[in-house]
């Protein structure tokens, strides 16, 4: 038994050592700037023989105030990680050939129209443009013997065509005539669809694989060459039905496509056919009402014709990226549950589920190897998604892009938290406490609420819930009912019924976060974006216990936004017509009508040209509460949609939360938001 050290031994050991604790770097808060040092690592592909894996890298260059994608690539072991591009154009979807000789990918590099797919020699040299189609190239998949390829391509812009000089006169009038007419980034939609076309590498031949007045995705090659299934929304009118099914086309031009799904809803995801070619394993949705609200399972069907079955009934959490074993007996899915997101197994027979990967994390993007192991990403709450292998239920990193950086800062404390609203129902949470979190002493609390509402918070790392931590807030991230992660039941609960149960739920936890000593109560912020922006407005017009707020792309004047915004058909379902039903528009449109009831002093922020929720939603809340003499401020980002792409302003955008949030809840801002400062 080792004798216990003596006080002499003590100092002697703290002398020591004092070389080595003063070679630890010290680290720091997390910064704004710190932004530009992300680098979002994306789709991962294994080569066909498993030594190698591509994957993207994103990076924000300051200079030129855009994003920019290269393709890189990791050795199996770890041991070699190799950038391919350096154009600043952005490269992106990389796709081994079957032979692993080419590296392709998509880029509109040295002028191509739109995006076009290039190809790179793993024996050497530059890369070199394959494809040249009028419309672009949005997705593609490499036929098993390498000599062709399917392509996804939009239908040309027919004012292309036009010369030089008639393209730059005045823009022609855009003309509507569609149910679903407007999409954000795409602005408002005509007669142009997306197609399958048939490209052969050899001769660069392209022929037309499908057509019509729909809109066709997600091609995938059967292992003998001879027929694609793709998914594609073939009814009388696609705009008004949600009624996506699976089809299998012979690849050959003129062939006709046959429905393998006929399902009354969405069937979708990326067909996966089985190795022996026989059955074909896709994601069905929900019902057609429930398109907010959508949870996929996952299902195989007969690639000859004949009944799907529905695997992943009893297991009651959203599926995705379906990928095949090598005998055929299993497929590996991802799961979502519960502020994660994990590898689970299915038989392919029985539905029988066996989880792979385990711990708070979330896993993503699944690419499988000759030998059965994976490559996916993976994160935590205090690591990036980085290219991981998966073997045998063990993950080992492959890609280290944010390790550097992360390395010297110091980062929050993120905590599961678990409570119950008032009528029983049990919610779960995120909490992340500032770095050096004082037990006892009461922290400034933001309440920052996650989009969609079809979303969870989880742990993974999130930039703005470290960067507010880093400036000593209490961070609390709340899944509300109508989150996913927790079943059917508890993504549907607020169908039809907005604003109520989950102002309910942010209120119950922001009753305990105060109850347990971690928050001031008198210093409550709150804020989000999207649906979060959405229920700021609703929960500032409940309660004003909240000493400020930041609602991002949001809306309350909800009457309004029909015809306006990109969810027609969300509304006819789920709420109705306003002329059928005006009592309900009026309900959920509660924070618009009792604006006079708000006395939070709020920010009010959205992208220039957002279709998904438009500007007027926030303009008509800041005009509110700049009648109602409420301070309250309206940014708009030029040329922006619903998500914020622009560096400079995506800085600009934290910048203000922290200076709006720091204004009315730091010790030098109670005053002035008490004496209603501006």
């Amino acid at each position: 038994m080792r004798p216990p050290l003596r006080a002499g031994s003590v100092l002697l050991a703290l002398l020591a050592a004092a070389p080595l604790l003063a070679q630890a770097p010290a680290r720091r808060p997390l910064r704004v700037g710190d932004l530009y040092r992300v680098r979002e690592v994306r789709d991962p592909q294994r080569s066909p023989e498993g030594k190698w894996v591509a994957y993207t890298v994103t990076t924000s260059d300051s200079a030129r105030d855009r994003d920019d994608t290269d393709v890189w690539m990791a050795s199996w072991d770890g041991r070699q990680n190799l950038r391919l591009t350096s154009t600043p154009e952005s490269e992106s979807a990389p796709r081994w050939s079957p032979d692993g000789r080419y590296l392709a990918f998509l880029s509109s590099r040295q002028g191509a129209s739109g995006g076009q797919v290039w190809l790179l020699d793993r024996r050497g040299g530059e890369a070199v443009r394959l494809t040249d189609v009028r419309g672009g190239v949005s997705d593609y998949a490499w036929s098993p013997d390498g000599t062709r390829l399917v392509l996804v391509a939009t239908d040309p812009d027919p004012n292309a065509a036009l010369g030089d000089s008639a393209r730059n006169r005045t823009p022609r009038p855009i003309v509507v005539d569609r149910y679903h007419f407007k999409q954000d980034v795409q602005g408002y939609l005509g007669a142009r669809r997306s197609h399958l076309y048939l490209f052969d590498v050899a001769s660069k031949r392209v022929d037309t694989l499908t057509s019509g007045g729909y809109d066709e995705r997600l091609p995938s090659w059967a292992p003998d060459g001879r027929r694609i299934a793709f998914v594609s929304e073939r009814t009388e009118d696609p705009d008004r039905t949600n009624d996506t099914n699976l089809y299998v086309v012979e690849a050959r031009p003129g062939a006709t496509p046959r429905p393998l799904t006929t399902f009354p809803g969405p069937d979708g995801g990326r067909p996966a056919w089985s190795p022996d070619g026989r059955t074909v394993a896709y994601l069905q949705g929900s019902e057609p009402r429930l398109s907010a609200y959508n949870l996929n399972r996952l299902a195989v069907v007969p690639a000859a014709g004949g009944p799907a079955r529905v695997l992943t009934e009893a297991l009651d959490r959203a599926v995705s990226s379906p990928v095949w074993s090598r005998d055929g007996r299993t497929l590996t899915v991802l799961v979502e549950d519960d502020r994660t997101q994990h590898v689970v197994r299915v038989d392919a027979r029985s539905g029988r589920v066996e989880r792979v990967t385990e711990g708070r994390r979330v896993v993503s993007a699944l690419s499988a190897g000759p030998d059965g192991h994976l490559a996916v990403l993976a994160a935590t709450a205090v690591e990036l998604p980085e290219v991981h292998a998966l073997e045998g239920g063990r993950l080992r990193p492959l890609s280290r892009q944010n390790e550097e950086w992360l390395a010297g800062v110091q980062l929050g404390t993120t905590e599961d938290v678990e409570f119950r609203s008032p009528d029983g129902t049990e919610v779960h949470g995120l909490l992340v406490k500032p770095a050096g979190y004082v037990a006892g002493r009461r922290y400034p609390m933001l309440l920052r609420i996650h989009g969609g509402p079809n979303s969870q918070d989880q742990h993974a790392f999130h930039f703005e819930r470290e960067l507010f931590a880093a400036d000593g807030y209490v961070v609390v991230a709340v899944n509300y009912r109508g989150s996913s992660g927790r079943g059917a039941a508890f993504q549907t609960s607020i169908y039809g019924d907005w604003g109520n149960r989950e102002v309910v739920d942010l209120l119950a936890a922001t009753d305990q976060v105060v109850a347990a000593g971690i928050a001031d109560p008198e210093r409550l912020g709150i804020g989000g974006w999207s649906y979060g922006g959405i229920l700021t407005n609703y929960t500032i017009a409940t309660d004003p216990r909240f000493k400020t707020a930041i609602s991002g792309a949001g809306s309350a004047l909800q009457l309004s936004m029909y015809g306006t915004d990109q969810y027609t058909f969300q509304y006819d379902t789920e709420i109705g017509p306003p002329w059928k039903n005006r009592e309900a528009w009026i309900r959920i449109s509660y924070p618009f009508f009792h604006a006079d009831r708000i006395r939070t002093p709020t920010l009010f922020m959205v992208g220039e040209k957002d279709f998904n929720v438009p500007a007027s939603g926030s303009e008509q809340m800041y005009q509110a509460l700049r009648s109602l003499g409420v301070p309250t401020q309206l940014v708009i980002y030029p040329g922006q949609y619903h998500g914020i792409t622009t560096p400079s302003y995506r800085r600009d955008r934290l910048e203000r939360y922290l200076a709006w949030y720091g204004k009315y809840l730091k010790e030098t801002g109670a005053t002035a938001a008490s004496a209603g400062g501006r």
